[in-house]
């Protein structure tokens, strides 16, 4: 298996999610105006998901250590640098997910949670200046896309591994065997 290169894989999902500089910027400037409110966007968050009935068993007991994992993540997004440590970070997240059979579609249908408690906050805070909120919201958009975008990324090779490693064990294959096959068909 090949390793990945953290720094091609951070900057090609700050390029495809538009996660720049200076919007990294407009996330740490609103930091400390916005993170007293995002308990509200957690709370908003775990209410929709105990709504869902295949949320459910991903649930069952760990609600109020899951709310403080989640809160103290979506307080990264506003205070943490988006750079290799970060996308490790979130690397490992997407592993998880994998480990504990959470279906792909919950990071996708999270964000979308994520933007929609959001929004209401963001219009209170900010809505007195519309070019400036709309500057917040598309950091916003570039930051959760960004995450996604690795999240999704580690779910997809972990998953590959998991299913690679289901195979050799029914076959009884090595890995080195396997890998040499590769090699083979791959010239």
């Amino acid at each position: 298996m090949t390793e990945i290169n953290i720094t091609e894989l951070t900057l090609y999902c700050k390029a495809f999610s538009g996660l720049t500089v200076e919007r990294e910027a407009i996330l740490k400037e609103i930091a400390e105006e916005l993170t007293p409110h995002l308990s509200r966007v957690t709370d908003a968050f775990y209410t929709e998901l105990d709504k869902i009935d295949k949320a459910k068993p991903f649930l069952n007991g760990k609600s109020e250590g899951l709310k403080k994992t989640h809160e103290a993540w979506l307080k990264g997004l506003f205070t943490n640098d988006f750079d290799d440590e970060y996308a490790k970070f979130l690397y490992h997240v997407g592993d998880v997910h994998v480990k504990i059979e959470l279906p792909v579609e919950f990071m996708a249908g999270a964000m979308t949670q994520i933007q929609r408690n959001l929004t209401p906050i963001l219009f209170e805070l900010f809505g007195n200046d519309p070019e400036r909120l709309i500057a917040i919201m598309e950091a916003i958009i570039a930051a959760l896309g960004f995450s996604l975008q690795i999240m999704q990324e580690s779910y997809q090779s972990s998953t590959l591994v998991t299913e690679l490693d289901k195979f050799l064990k029914i076959t009884g294959m090595s890995r080195i065997l396997f890998n040499n096959l590769a090699k083979a068909y791959s010239l």
